[in-house]
């Protein structure tokens, strides 16, 4: 519930602003408060647990396309690096047909290319970079989708401290995003 700093009710509201922002209706937003699974930068989920959440969700919402961060999770951020974690070990378990052929048949997983911080924070010159690099899909935002997405990362007021104003400044990631097929 994003609950590192007790701001967990308030954080759960940001994000549904957020998602409400993003065209996304607050049902489909599923919050998951489980003591196993703190919200907490230095702490690496169960992936069992957080692999039977995810699979719970993509079943009861008919979901065929994840997107996810990838083994780097971005920013290094555990709990991030879980979710890559639990989709690749739901992935296994389809590619050996023991445990889930749903989500081999119906649902694919794509993860979001952690790049290293000189990319990361030149912006709209990583354009070239991205294009010439090898990735599945390409995302590039054009400005007002961009505000968009600024607009909607305002609305996460409790986590917006000065670092973050510099992330929507000039984070290739509120522009650029390059994906891979997990």
């Amino acid at each position: 519930s994003g609950n590192y700093y007790n701001q967990g009710e308030i954080r759960k509201k940001e994000l549904e602003q957020s998602c409400f922002l993003l065209g996304i209706p607050a049902s489909d937003v599923m919050v998951v408060d489980h003591r196993d699974l703190p919200d907490n930068p230095a702490v690496e989920w169960d992936t069992q647990l957080l692999a039977a959440f995810v699979l719970k969700h993509i079943e009861a919402n008919n979901i065929n396309l994840v997107v996810t961060f990838d083994a780097g999770g971005v920013s290094g951020h555990a709990n991030h690096i879980s979710l890559y974690t639990a989709l690749r070990t739901l992935q296994e378990y389809c590619c050996f047909e023991i445990f889930i052929p749903f989500l081999c048949l119906e649902c694919h997983v794509l993860v979001l290319e952690s790049v290293n911080l000189f990319r990361k924070y030149i912006s709209v010159l990583d354009v070239p970079i991205s294009c010439l690099l090898p990735r599945d899909v390409l995302f590039i935002l054009t400005e007002e989708e961009t505000e968009q997405a600024r607009r909607a990362m305002r609305c996460h007021r409790s986590q917006l401290l000065w670092f973050r104003h510099i992330y929507m400044l000039f984070s290739r990631y509120m522009m650029i995003n390059s994906l891979r097929l997990l």
